[in-house]
């Protein structure tokens, strides 16, 4: 019984503490957590996309490199000219014989091989970074063939740059080196000593945490974080930072030996009004202490005082002493049971017979009990811990009711700065997507220059490698010019034959349990007449692979759809060709309908939310052809905002003290309350003659050893030919002067 009557006061004070700390205080320090760490994924975006960029023309030079060795030797201007055909990225490639040195062939513009020692090279060395003659970084990709018995380093060049990172007007970027050294910067003020300054900061702090065990935290593979630059008059610099991912221990990122971090960096307002009610949380701690105390003393008096006396009345029963009368309780069942303890005394002392009418009979001064039987039944102790309950409820009721008096309308909390994070971040989702397809294809248009149908040996052994390097493709393979599968690697294939012999990116179904998008490259057999002994190389993407790029860390749920915005993968689970699940979303993809995204603050009455819809760029690439859209939703109330920061803590500490209120008082009913009652209908029954019910304690407390007590006198009564129960079918018991003999004569 003591435990939880203990329990309920002091847990009780230690929600109201919570309160006075949790509602009291402030919930912002100058820049929203929000901003921070809108700034921090955008960053993390921009190392991911850089990530990319960088081992994707990692791979496919090395691709290139496999594809061109062998015995056959081909023409180093040959394998140049095809390398320009498929790839358009790279700003010039060359073709050194690595044992002397000597350039063989080059294409495009003049690659800074003077940089560079290419003595001692290991093979497929990884990527490095140089600075020409004008004093422009540009990234050297290298990879290592053997042909004809020669051993030859193809070499490509391109600017460092992030990819398709969009960069709203207040917003700066930059990729600085492990030394803190700015490489490539774009958006404004992105040439000032403070913003390189920041981004130096940011990059030595992303190198102490690349060497620590929490780099990889937060979703994404790396270190990243956020720190805020000084005070500027009424406005701070939000400072947002990642380091490009070291990868996967099984397979090392090329990129990672670069050192390179992204940074972000913005300026916005202070936010300089408190959101914390002092006066409130004081208040509201000083009734919930008020509340604590007073219900604690009700239960006092009610529950636990009169049950322990109960305990020692029933103890002195059993030991065999009955001078003294029992003291019944005023209330509920300890007024039963001590009106049953009282009846037994009279028994066991030869002053009564066991009657219904004995336990009903009043005490002495005039107390008035509750009946039994026939008699009317008062209020118990249920009653009591209910109207306790109540008393206790009205507290997280009125904190609840407080926060939905005080909810900020999202209009006036929401910065502009957040909705366009949002817009920005969804359209650099949406490049990614489009790239990656745009990869896909250029990686399928240089194995329709290398691969040869007629060895299909050969062709299989290219198409498992290209499978393995790239893991975008479900299944990979070689038609003809009426579709026919020539040589085939991976999943079965799915797309229309008629759709396998036209090049593009083609969406093939819009129905079914998955999408099929399909990449087809086609090459034209030498000799033969124009159309005529056509081949085709079909690539079939993965979805997951498009799922993949969708799930970033902030972004909340993010749908890919068609042009008929029918879903075609999502990363909160979908089903394939379904609608949007938001209402006020699908209404916003039909809005848009250019190629520059929206986005926008989404009110209602569900949750408002932050909303952006991107869709691809019409002149970037043969994914455009698709018209696919990115539309991601973010609900407000999880953002990182100072004035729902405040809401959901005062709701924290409301749901505290309830869920605190119930703990005690279900368990105060559980133990004491509940076995009470069953023990005052037991009590009842030994008072009214059933001698043949034994009575066994379920618990070791004290409400167990009143149990024992009435055992101990039931032992000590005299038998009676009474039912077990009163109230039984039988009628009343007929009470007899001998324990086993008939009743007594007329």
């Amino acid at each position: 019984m003591r435990p939880p009557l203990a329990a309920l006061p002091v847990l009780l004070a230690l929600v109201a503490g919570l309160t006075v700390f949790a509602v009291g205080s402030d919930a912002e320090r100058g820049v929203p957590e929000a901003v921070l760490s809108s700034q921090q994924h955008i960053a993390e975006d921009g190392a991911v996309a850089l990530q990319g960029a960088v081992d994707q023309s990692v791979t496919d030079l090395r691709a290139a490199a496999a594809d061109f060795g062998g015995s056959t030797s081909v023409p180093a201007d040959g394998m140049l000219t095809r390398l320009d055909r498929a790839y358009r990225k790279w700003r010039g490639t060359a073709v050194v014989d690595l044992p002397t040195g000597r350039l063989l062939a080059s294409h495009g513009e003049a690659v800074p091989l003077g940089k560079v020692d290419l003595r001692g090279l290991p093979a497929n060395p990884p990527p490095r970074l140089v600075r020409d003659d004008s004093g422009v970084i540009r990234l050297l990709v290298f990879a290592t063939l053997s042909q004809g018995g020669r051993q030859e380093l193809l070499v490509a060049f391109q600017s460092l740059k992030l990819p398709g990172i969009s960069v709203g007007r207040n917003h700066t970027l930059n990729v600085v080196d492990r030394d803190g050294a700015t490489l490539t910067s774009t958006g404004p003020g992105s040439g000032t000593d403070r913003a390189k300054a920041l981004a130096g900061t940011a990059a030595r702090e992303a190198q102490r945490k690349g060497t620590s065990d929490t780099a990889a935290a937060g979703g994404f593979d790396g270190p990243s974080g956020s720190l805020v630059g000084a005070a500027d008059g009424n406005t701070r610099t939000a400072v947002g930072y990642a380091g490009v991912a070291r990868g996967l221990a099984t397979k090392q990122s090329p990129s990672s030996a670069l050192g390179l971090t992204v940074v972000t960096t913005v300026r916005t307002e202070r936010h300089g009004a408190g959101t914390g009610d002092l006066r409130l949380a004081l208040l509201a701690a000083a009734v919930l202490l008020a509340l604590a105390a007073g219900v604690t003393a009700a239960l006092h008096m009610v529950v636990q005082r009169p049950v322990l006396r109960l305990r020692r009345e029933a103890r002195r029963l059993g030991s065999g002493d009955l001078t003294a009368p029992v003291h019944v309780p005023r209330f509920g069942e300890p007024a039963r049971v001590g009106a049953a303890l009282e009846a037994l005394r009279r028994q066991l002392r030869g002053r009564g017979g066991p009657s219904q009418e004995a336990v009903a009979q009043p005490p002495a001064k005039g107390r008035v009990l509750p009946g039994t039987g026939k008699g009317r039944r008062r209020l118990g102790l249920r009653t009591v811990l209910v109207v306790c309950a109540f008393a206790l409820l009205a507290w997280p009721a009125s904190m609840l009711l407080t926060l939905g008096s005080t909810w900020p309308h999202p209009a006036a909390v929401v910065p502009r700065l957040i909705t366009d994070d949002q817009r920005q971040r969804t359209e650099t989702t949406a490049d990614r997507v489009r790239r990656g397809i745009n990869d896909g294809y250029a990686d399928l248009a240089h194995l329709a220059t290398v691969i040869d149908a007629s060895r299909p040996q050969e062709a299989r052994e290219i198409l498992d490698r290209s499978l393995e390097q790239h893991g975008r493709y479900r299944s990979l393979y070689v038609v003809d010019g009426a579709g026919a599968i020539l040589v085939h690697a991976g999943g079965e294939p799915r797309t229309p034959k008629r759709v396998r012999i036209r090049p593009g990116v083609m969406q093939t179904n819009t129905s079914g349990k998955e999408p099929v998008l399909a990449a087809v490259a086609a090459r034209p057999v030498e000799g033969a007449p124009a159309g005529a002994g056509r081949r085709y190389v079909v690539g079939e993407f993965k979805v997951q692979y498009l799922v993949g790029i969708l799930s970033r860390p902030g972004l909340g749920s993010v749908w890919l759809v068609d042009s008929a915005h029918r879903v075609i993968a999502s990363n909160k689970g979908f089903v394939a060709f379904g609608r949007v699940s938001d209402g006020r979303l699908r209404a916003q993809l039909k809005a848009v309908r250019t190629t520059k995204g929206s986005a926008e603050l989404l009110l209602g009455w569900r949750n408002p939310a932050v909303a952006a819809v991107a869709p691809f760029n019409e002149k970037l690439g043969v994914a455009s052809a698709l018209g696919w859209k990115v539309a991601s939703i973010r609900p407000v109330f999880w953002i990182g905002l100072p004035e729902y920061e405040a809401q959901r803590r005062i709701m924290l500490v409301g749901l505290l003290g309830l869920t605190t209120g119930a703990l005690c008082l279900g368990w105060l009913h559980l133990v004491v309350v509940r076995p009470l009652r069953e023990i005052a209908q037991h009590a009842e029954a030994l008072a009214a003659g059933d001698r043949r019910t034994v009575l066994y304690p379920r618990y070791h407390d004290e409400v167990g050893s009143l149990a024992r007590s009435l055992e101990l006198i039931r032992q000590r009564l005299p038998r009676t030919d009474a039912p077990p129960a009163p109230g039984s079918p039988d009628g009343a018991p007929t009470p007899s002067t001998s324990p086993s003999g008939p009743g007594p004569r007329s």
